[in-house]
C-alpha cells in the first residue's frame, strides 16, 4: 500500500494513506520527499512549496488558497488554507460529456411489482401520521397489531413519527404534505395507514386529494378525533391492509429497475478516494444498463457545480441546475447565514479542509454520466439516468428527500460512521477499513480495501453481489437495528 497518493498530475498536495511521522521519507510518483510534521491518515501533505495566496490543488482542481507560506512536506489543513468560493456566480454552459459505457446485462434480482407498474424491494406496511400529535398513537397501533401475530407474511410493519403537520403555513405545510404523500405512494410500502388527529393544518381530506389514483385496499385513513377508540379502529384497518399485502410475492426482475439514492455523511479524507468513486463507478454502470441514480445535498456541490453543469444533457437542464445552486445560496443569505460554513468538525478531523475539498470528493458519487434531470424538493423521479435533487446536506433530510423522490434504497458513504437510517433501506459504505471493522453494526460494505491495491473492478463486483442480496430481501444494518426515520425540511416560521 502506498503511504501517500497524488490524485491528479497537477495536484499540489497528496493524501496520507496511513499516519505519517515527522522526518519519515516517502515517494510520490517518483518524487522523494520528507514529511516535516506528523500527518494523520486522510490528511494532506504539500508536495511543493506554496506561497501565501497560491492556489492549492487536489483532484486536479483548486480547493482553496494558502493563507501563509507552506513548505513541501508540511501538513495542509484549515490552519493554512481557506476557501476560494464567493456568493452567487455567473455560469456559462460549456457541455463536456464523457464517453458512454457500453450497455451490459443487468443482474437478476427478486422484486415486487405493483399494479401501477412500479417495482419495490420491500413489501412493508407503514403507519404515517399527518401530524406529530399522533406519533404515540401510531406506534401503539403497530404494537397492538403485531401482538396478534407470532409471525407476519410481510417485510415488517412500521410507524414513522415526525414533528410537523400543524402550526405550519405556506411552503412548509405544502412540503410536509407532499413528502408524506410521496411516502404513502412509495412502492416499498405494500400498504399504508394514514392517521390524522382531526384539527391539524394537514387535514386528511386535502391529503387524499394529492394522492391521485390509489388502491383503497392498500391505503386507508383514520381521523382519531372522530373515532370512539382510535387504537382499536387503527388495528382493524391494519388487519384489512394486511389481508391484501400478505398476498404479494417477489418475482424475477433486474437490478437496473431499482432506483438508487447517492448520499454521504461524516465524510473524511478518503471519501473522495474510495467509497465515493466506487459509487460513481457503480452509477455509471447501472445507468448504462438503463438504470437510475439520484445525487442530492446541494451545498456539497458548491465548488464542484461547474463539473456537473458541463454534464447537463441540454441547456434547459443546465439552467435548472444553475437555478438550484443559486437558489440554495440565496436560502443561506436570506437567513443571514454564511454560505460556506462547511465542512463540519467531523469532516475536518477526517482531513477535509474546505468546501471545495468536500464537494469535489462528494460529487465523485455521480460518476461521469450526463445529468438527465434536476428535481425540486418533493418532486418524484420520472427520467432514467443521473438525476440531481434539491435538498440540504443534513443526513436525515437528504435521506428522506431521496426516498420521497422514489428511490428504493439509499447508498450512503461515510468515513466517520453513522447508525442513521431512513424510511427506505440505507446501505452504509465505509471509506476506510478501520471504520468497517470497528462499527460492524453500522457498516454494510467496506470500500477502504481500495487503498490496499484491490482493483475497482473487483471491489465493484463484490459491491454488486452485496446489493443483489439486499435487494432480494437481506436487511441492511439500519433495518436490523430498526432505525427507520423520516425528516422533513422546514424553512419558514412555526405558529
Amino acid at each position: 500500500m502506498k503511504s501517500l497518493i497524488k490524485l491528479h498530475h497537477s495536484d499540489s498536495v497528496a493524501i496520507a494513506m496511513s499516519n505519517l511521522s515527522a522526518g519519515s521519507q516517502h515517494t510520490v510518483e517518483q518524487q522523494r520527499m520528507t514529511v516535516l510534521e506528523d500527518i494523520i491518515k486522510g490528511h494532506k501533505v504539500a508536495l511543493v512549496d506554496l506561497h501565501k495566496g497560491d492556489s492549492v490543488t487536489k483532484y486536479g482542481a483548486p480547493i482553496g488558497q494558502a493563507t501563509q507560506d507552506i513548505k513541501a512536506g508540511s501538513w495542509v489543513h484549515t490552519h493554512c488554507i481557506k476557501t476560494n468560493l464567493s456568493d452567487e456566480l455567473e455560469y456559462v454552459y460549456e457541455p463536456e460529456f464523457a464517453e458512454r459505457l457500453e450497455k451490459s446485462p443487468s443482474k437478476v434480482v427478486n422484486i415486487y411489482r405493483r399494479d401501477n407498474g412500479d417495482v419495490a424491494i420491500r413489501n412493508e406496511i407503514w403507519v404515517i401520521p399527518t401530524v406529530g400529535c399522533m406519533n404515540g398513537m401510531a406506534a401503539q397501533m403497530v404494537k397492538e397489531f403485531e401482538q396478534q401475530y407470532s409471525s407476519l407474511d410481510v417485510d415488517g410493519v412500521f410507524a414513522f413519527p415526525h414533528q410537523f403537520g400543524c402550526s405550519q403555513l405556506g411552503e412548509d405545510l405544502d412540503t410536509t404534505r407532499i413528502l408524506l404523500q410521496n411516502m404513502a405512494m412509495h412502492p416499498n410500502a405494500g400498504g399504508v395507514l394514514i392517521v390524522g388527529l382531526g384539527c391539524e393544518n394537514n387535514q386528511i381530506a386535502e391529503f387524499k386529494k394529492g394522492l391521485g389514483d390509489f388502491d383503497g385496499h392498500r391505503i386507508k385513513f383514520l381521523v382519531a378525533q372522530q373515532a370512539e377508540d382510535e387504537i382499536e379502529e387503527g388495528v382493524q384497518l391494519l388487519e384489512e391492509i394486511y389481508s391484501t399485502v400478505k398476498q404479494d410475492k417477489r418475482e424475477i426482475g433486474f437490478l437496473s429497475e431499482v432506483r438508487f439514492g447517492l448520499e454521504c455523511g461524516g465524510s473524511d479524507g478518503l471519501s473522495g478516494i474510495t467509497a465515493n468513486p466506487l459509487l460513481g463507478y457503480f452509477s455509471d454502470h447501472i445507468i448504462a444498463q438503463g438504470g437510475t441514480t439520484v445525487l442530492t445535498e446541494v451545498p456539497e456541490m458548491f465548488g464542484a457545480e461547474t463539473i456537473l453543469m458541463a454534464r447537463c444533457k441540454n441547456k434547459q437542464v443546465y439552467s435548472q441546475l444553475v437555478e438550484m445552486i443559486n437558489d440554495f445560496k440565496r436560502y443561506y443569505s436570506d437567513h443571514n447565514q454564511p454560505i460556506y460554513e462547511n465542512p463540519s468538525p467531523g469532516n475536518k478531523d477526517g482531513g477535509i479542509t474546505t468546501l471545495e475539498d468536500k464537494s469535489l470528493g462528494c460529487t465523485q458519487k455521480a460518476g461521469t454520466s450526463q445529468v438527465e434531470a434536476v428535481l425540486k424538493y418533493g418532486e418524484k423521479l420520472s427520467t432514467a439516468g443521473l438525476n440531481l435533487l434539491t435538498a440540504p446536506g443534513n443526513d436525515p433530510i437528504a435521506t428522506s428527500a431521496l426516498g420521497g423522490a422514489g428511490c428504493h434504497i439509499v447508498l450512503f458513504t461515510t468515513g466517520r460512521g453513522t447508525p442513521y437510517g431512513g424510511f427506505v433501506p440505507t446501505f452504509k459504505i465505509a471509506t476506510n477499513s478501520e471504520l468497517a471493522n470497528k462499527k460492524k453494526r453500522w457498516i454494510d460494505f467496506d470500500a477502504g480495501v481500495l487503498i490496499d491495491d484491490t482493483s475497482m473492478k473487483d471491489v465493484h463486483s463484490q459491491f454488486i453481489n452485496r446489493l443483489v442480496d439486499i435487494v432480494n430481501g437481506e436487511q441492511t444494518n439500519n433495518e436490523k437495528n430498526n432505525i427507520r426515520e423520516v425528516a422533513i425540511w422546514k424553512k419558514g416560521v412555526t405558529l
